[in-house]
C-alpha cells in the first residue's frame, strides 16, 4: 500500500479516473457530476455520508450544501477543519430527487468506497446516517440505537474504529437531533487521541533537556 501522503493522493486520483472511465453506475444518466470525495489523503478521520445532494451534484464535491456547512461548523467546534479530514459518501452519484440509495446502487459503489478506506487508512470513520452506518458496520441496527458508540471493525481488510453519527441533514430538520450530533462530535477528540502514536522517546528526552536548560522560558 502507498506509504506517503503523495503516494496515497496519486492512488486516489487513479481510482477517481477509473470511476470516470468505467464506473458502471445506474445513475450515470441522471447525475451532473461524479462526487468522488475530497480532503486529506492521509487523514486519521474520515466521514462517510449517504449520497450527493443537488449542490454536491452541481459542484462535484461532497457536503457543500447546508448539511456540509453544519458539518464544517461542528468540525470547527472541536478544533478541526475540512482540510484535516476526508469526506465521502456511499454513493458517488446523486439519486434522482434525493431519494434513498437502492441496494444495487450501493453494491456498485461499495468497492470504490472500500478502496478509498484502504488507501487513506483512517483511524476513525464517522458514518453519517443509516445507510453508511449499516453498510460499514454490517449490522441492520439503525443510527438511533448506535450513534455515539465506537465500534471496532474491519472494513475492506482495514481495521478501523467506526463512530456512527446522525446525518447533518437530519440535524437541520430536528433540533433535538442537532443537539445529539453536537454531543457526539464532542467525543471525537478523545477518540482520535486514543489512536495517536506515542511520542518518540528521543523527542521526549530532548524536550526535557530543553526545559532543564530553560529553553522554554
Amino acid at each position: 500500500m502507498p506509504s506517503t501522503p503523495e503516494e496515497r493522493r496519486q492512488e486516489l486520483i487513479a481510482v477517481y479516473r477509473e470511476m470516470c472511465d468505467s464506473h458502471a453506475c445506474p445513475l450515470i444518466g441522471t447525475r451532473t457530476k461524479l462526487v468522488f470525495g475530497a480532503g486529506n489523503a492521509n487523514a486519521d478521520l474520515m466521514f462517510v455520508g449517504e449520497a450527493p445532494g443537488a449542490e454536491e451534484d452541481r459542484q462535484g464535491l461532497p457536503f457543500v450544501g447546508r448539511a456540509g456547512q453544519l458539518l464544517n461548523q461542528m468540525l470547527g467546534e472541536i478544533g478541526l477543519e475540512r482540510g484535516d479530514v476526508f469526506i465521502g459518501n456511499v454513493l458517488k452519484c446523486r439519486p434522482p430527487g434525493n431519494r434513498d440509495p437502492l441496494p444495487e446502487e450501493i453494491e456498485v459503489c461499495k468497492p470504490y468506497l472500500f478502496r478509498q478506506i484502504q488507501l487513506i487508512e483512517p483511524k476513525v470513520i464517522c458514518t453519517l446516517g443509516n445507510f453508511s452506518t449499516k453498510l460499514l458496520t454490517g449490522s441492520p441496527m439503525g443510527i438511533t440505537k448506535v450513534h455515539g458508540r465506537p465500534q471496532k471493525r474491519e472494513v475492506g481488510g482495514t481495521p478501523v474504529t467506526l463512530f456512527p453519527l446522525f446525518h447533518p441533514a437530519a440535524a437541520l430538520r430536528t433540533q433535538s437531533v442537532a443537539q445529539l450530533l453536537r454531543e457526539d462530535f464532542a467525543k471525537l477528540p478523545a477518540l482520535l487521541a486514543e489512536h495517536a502514536p506515542p511520542p518518540d522517546e528521543e523527542e521526549v528526552l530532548d524536550a526535557r533537556e530543553a526545559e532543564q536548560l530553560g529553553l522554554f522560558h
